[in-house]
């Protein structure tokens, strides 16, 4: 059955549990074939069959759930407008419930009696409880409203535990205050209040809350990066008129018109002049591009030296940079496998955490010394506020954000948490050559001519008859006189002779340009020619030969050079500790002399184009995790084969397509930066976990009074609480780091 996929924001989610609960209900709906709830980003991804459910029915359900749903703005806009309205909201909060709980520790300290400066009506039980009650439940209030949603559907998650934990203090030091003979009654002496307890433990959590969005506002920086490259207006020449228009508004065909140093307002084909244009921020490359007529230009990419016009291809949603930031939202909002994990641990976590609460309080009331019912409380309470799963649910998600993110500004685009989980295990790279490895064009490098004979006169003959041929090798010999800036001469006559080369006229003079059959046909010796020839050969280079008025004159050789970094993209590689082959359809010698230049440990010549993949599967059944770099239509099956399929982005849409992550600029290097980056990102999930989990693990027990019996060390709920908010910063700060992940 045929599947679309939505995506849209949901607010009010705080932790695992919620992510839990949401996923879980909407993966119970008949037709919802996947449902992915991301609490870092906020975002829902739904895989649903439209004959069966609506997407407004999947809202229902999150709606019915106590969750907001809301309106989708721009995207660069409602990204950047939900992370401010969520910081403002925290910062607001957490502010006036730190002015209203400043009285309230004041009358604490008074009534301990080491502050006798304090004004004695801080002291006043009314007057704390007069302070305490806005904190309570104006200050707590977020916490009351996701208690509530989740009673409704018989879950508990972190709100719970908070508005539990809190309330608990707060009743029973007004319990207090409203039957103070009953407490004396029953405990022998009046006992003290806590609302200090309850404020504290609210203030502190919404100061985490406040600096937890803060950071993600951080985390997810990439997209309004991103977004904020697009330029707002564009200038078009419609019917002879020069007009700006919003980049909106510009239209496919329309012919546009850039100037120095302004931003390329959308995707498109130069049709007139030429221009130096910086592509850096979205190949990472830094040094500017010179496009010509027929080259493509990218929107948001900008302009730096001369003026020039193109006709739109592509505009708005279609726009490489449109498909950029997609791509990057998409990933940012998927899962890796990990964070399943902890989901379904958290789902589990909080009615343990209530159940090991409640048998805290019923131990230490039973058992505990005297006053046994305040010292219930106080355990049972930081219990509850310690244990709150905030940090579990945030320390995949925030790292798998930021990764991915510092991945794009790179070029280097990740479908998904999934395949930056999957790439720190890969063990073998197989590198196609072709556009890959090479630069994918034939260039003439060397030039060898017999003693006597001018070597720029003999290129200017040749390349003026290959002018005429559409060979590629032709093309690569007149190429090659063009950036040695020699000029070309007229051809009388030229023919073309499949198989074998060409002859011509030019400047009066005979022509023979081809292998070694032309020249054996045309009884012209090769004997040292010959020589030099198979050398070449050798070196992985093809060999032109070449004759004048009937008599040998030099050879030309023709190779598919190797890219700029390729060499020391292999080297880093290895250092990686990596195994790196080559895969190609060449000969095994040219195959060879290649693999040499650069250091490949594994070559695997004559690879027909249907078999690639069958290569890449004989590798995984060695026990390789694979990473399968590729740039062309034959290369799609190896590239959806390998463990790991990573695309040139200057190759095909069929290649990009097929693969888990694409390298915009072509560059190998981003080979290196995708592996070491997941390989980072998952160090930092990791290390995510572990702070996660060692404040339940090691602060649970402490906060149930087992070190009491022993020390007499009890851990007080403010501290509790103070622990917990620290825990969810510590995480997304820690996920921050990737940001300054230095790219190889």
């Amino acid at each position: 059955m045929k599947t679309e996929t939505i995506q849209f924001p949901i607010k009010g989610m705080h932790c695992a549990s919620c992510v839990r609960r949401i996923e879980q209900h909407l993966s119970e709906l008949e037709g919802v074939a996947k449902a992915s709830i991301n609490l870092a980003t906020e975002r829902a991804t739904v895989e649903y069959a439209p004959q069966q459910i609506t997407p407004e029915k999947i809202k229902t359900v999150i709606l019915f759930l106590g969750y907001d749903i809301p309106e989708e703005a721009k995207a660069e806009d409602h990204e950047q407008a939900s992370r401010d309205a969520a910081i403002r909201e925290w910062k607001t909060r957490f502010w006036v419930s730190a002015l209203l709980t400043l009285p309230v520790i004041l009358g604490m300290l008074r009534e301990i009696g080491s502050f006798a400066f304090i004004p004695a009506v801080f002291a006043d039980h009314y007057v704390m409880w007069a302070f305490a009650t806005p904190v309570q439940f104006w200050g707590g209030w977020p916490f009351y409203r996701g208690m509530w949603a989740g009673l409704r559907h018989r879950t508990v998650d972190m709100n719970t535990l908070i508005a539990v934990g809190s309330s608990s203090a707060y009743l029973y030091s007004v319990a207090v205050i409203l039957f103070p003979s009953f407490f004396k009654a029953t405990q022998g002496v009046m006992p003290a209040v806590y609302f200090d307890t309850s404020a504290v433990i609210i203030t502190l959590i919404l100061l985490g809350r406040f600096l937890e969005a803060r950071a993600k506002g951080n985390a997810s920086e990439a997209i309004r990066k991103l977004a904020g490259l697009r330029p707002k207006t564009a200038r078009v020449s419609r019917n002879g008129e020069e007009a700006d228009i919003p980049v909106e508004d510009v239209a496919v065909s329309d012919i546009v018109i850039v100037r120095p140093g302004e931003k390329i307002p959308v995707d498109g084909i130069v049709v007139d002049g030429t221009s130096a244009v910086d592509e850096s921020m979205i190949t990472g490359e830094s040094i500017p591009v010179t496009k010509r007529a027929g080259d493509e230009v990218i929107g948001a990419t900008i302009n730096k030296t001369g003026s020039f016009t193109f006709r739109a291809t592509k505009v708005g949603k279609d726009t490489a940079l449109a498909h950029i930031i997609q791509m990057v939202e998409e990933a940012q909002g998927s899962k890796a496998p990990i964070q399943r994990l902890a989901d379904i641990i958290s789902s589990y976590f909080v009615p343990v955490v209530i159940g090991i609460a409640i048998i805290t309080f019923i131990v230490w009331l039973l058992w505990g010394p005297a006053p046994a019912f305040n010292y219930a409380l106080l355990n049972f309470v930081a219990v509850l506020i310690i244990a709150c799963p905030c940090a579990l649910g945030l320390a995949t998600p925030t790292a798998i954000m930021v990764g991915t993110g510092k991945g794009a500004e790179s070029g280097v685009l990740i479908k998904g948490g999934e395949i930056l989980e999957r790439a720190h295990k890969v063990t073998s790279v197989v590198l196609d050559k072709t556009g890959t490895l090479t630069k994918g064009e034939p260039e003439l490098v060397v030039t060898a001519v017999l003693p006597g004979v001018d070597e720029a006169e003999l290129l200017r003959l040749v390349a003026s008859a290959e002018a005429r041929s559409e060979h590629p090798l032709g093309e690569a010999i007149v190429h090659g006189a063009e950036a040695r800036k020699i000029p070309l001469s007229p051809v009388e006559s030229f023919s073309s002779l499949t198989g074998e080369g060409i002859e011509a006229k030019v400047e009066g003079r005979n022509v023979l340009a081809g292998n070694r059959n032309l020249m054996s046909g045309r009884n012209v010796p090769l004997d040292e020619l010959d020589k030099r020839a198979n050398e070449l050969s050798s070196e992985g280079k093809t060999p032109v030969f070449a004759a004048i008025d009937g008599k040998p004159a030099g050879v030309f050789a023709i190779a598919d050079t190797l890219k700029e970094n390729s060499a020391l993209a292999v080297r880093a590689l290895h250092d990686l500790g990596l195994e790196v082959a080559m895969i190609t359809g060449d000969n095994k010698k040219t195959a060879d002399a290649i693999a040499k230049q650069v250091g490949i440990d594994r070559v695997m010549a004559e690879v027909l184009p249907q078999d690639k993949s069958k290569e890449v599967q004989r590798l995984q059944t060695e026990g390789k995790v694979v990473a399968m770099v590729g740039d062309g239509i034959n290369d799609a099956p190896a590239l959806a084969q390998a463990d790991i399929g990573i695309a040139i982005g200057t190759g095909t849409d069929v290649a990009m397509e097929a693969s888990d992550i694409t390298l915009i600029s072509g560059d190998l290097m981003g080979v290196v930066t995708a592996i070491s980056l997941s390989r980072r990102t998952i160090k930092t999930v990791r290390q995510n976990l572990f702070l996660s989990f060692i404040y339940n693990v090691l602060l649970i027990p402490i906060a149930a009074g087992v070190l009491y019996p022993a020390l007499h060390l009890l851990l007080n709920p403010m501290i509790a609480a103070a622990a917990m908010s620290l825990s969810s910063v510590s995480v997304v700060t820690n996920s921050l780091r990737l940001r300054s992940f230095k790219i190889r």
